[in-house]
């Protein structure tokens, strides 16, 4: 009992600290605890939408410092598709469990045996696109009025049009014609009954700027975002998990177990992971340092046409 009490106070330490000198050191996580701020201030019922991957983990590390010594102020929101990494929500569940905060998970499945949405069948077959009715569905049951997400500018050039106060209609759409100035960082949160706001807090971070963060911070990550031996399959030069009937595979594409690791993590049918012998997270900075290509590279998901973030994002993704 004592050492857990050391611990704690190691960490609240450690948190106290990072809030005094963040002026100081990182102009990216200021402006990031100055979001998280104005959106309690501006919108009655925030939520943060929480995946399990390494976005939303540093979203809920900078939630923290924004309002130390203050529990986080508003609950997690999973969009469950039933094809996660098993890594991915095992992690969810032990840091809700630490945090003590509140986690809300709604379904994908639910929505398909509602008959809301249709399951994609066959070779490149993904519930990807289908948690944007299961996402508009949970913010109408909670009234939520803002979400606050993890997409970051140079993920993709759709992610590269928004704003850091993102407003969709009232059928949850967006307009990326019709969006609002975000001159000298004035964020105007004010919407019309049946709207609301998606925020993105790391819009301005890059893949390295979240990667450098959690290692200083010394945030803990999915042992999926290290170089592990997996088995797996080559299709379309791409390599898949082979660990899970989630994943479509055809009798010729054989199995193999390779030294991987995941740069982004989505459903397992629509991610893929990269060779890597990074085990460590400095190993990870440095590969992410050399590397040539996006993250989203790996995602077969935004490969099915020139605009398929922007269309999904169109009718409501987030």
């Amino acid at each position: 009992m004592l050492e857990k009490k050391v611990e704690q106070l190691h960490q609240n330490a450690d948190l106290s600290k990072g809030a005094e000198s963040v002026l100081k050191v990182n102009p990216l996580e200021s402006e990031a605890i100055y979001i998280f701020r104005e959106v309690v201030a501006q919108f009655e019922k925030p939520v943060l939408l929480f995946s399990g991957g390494k976005d939303s983990i540093t979203l809920v590390r900078l939630a923290q410092k924004a309002f130390y010594p203050a529990k986080i102020p508003f609950p997690l929101l999973h969009i469950d598709t039933g094809h996660n990494f098993p890594e991915t929500i095992a992690f969810r569940d032990k840091l809700v469990k630490e945090l003590g905060v509140e986690l809300i998970v709604r379904n994908v499945q639910d929505s398909i045996d509602q008959g809301k949405v249709i399951e994609e069948k066959g070779k490149y077959a993904s519930r990807n696109s289908l948690q944007t009715t299961t996402l508009l569905d949970a913010l109408e049951e909670f009234k939520f009025d803002a979400a606050i997400g993890g997409a970051r500018r140079d993920e993709e050039k759709a992610r590269a049009k928004e704003r850091i106060f993102s407003v969709r209609d009232d059928f949850g759409q967006w307009d990326e014609k019709n969006q609002r100035p975000e001159l000298f960082d004035h964020l105007n949160g004010k919407i019309d009954l049946g709207q609301n706001v998606r925020v993105f807090p790391i819009s301005n971070w890059t893949e390295l700027d979240v990667w450098s963060y959690i290692e200083k911070e010394g945030i803990e990550i999915p042992s999926i975002y290290f170089a592990h031996k997996r088995k797996t399959f080559i299709r379309d030069g791409m390599i898949w998990s082979a660990e899970d009937d989630v994943v479509y595979r055809e009798d010729d594409e054989v199995v193999e177990e390779r030294m991987v690791r995941f740069r982004t993590v989505g459903d397992m049918s629509c991610t893929a992971a990269v060779l890597s012998d990074a085990i460590t997270i400095d190993k990870v900075v440095a590969e992410i340092r050399k590397s040539t290509i996006s993250e989203r590279g790996a995602r077969i998901d935004d490969k099915r046409s020139e605009a398929a973030m922007e269309k999904r994002k169109q009718q409501g993704y987030f």
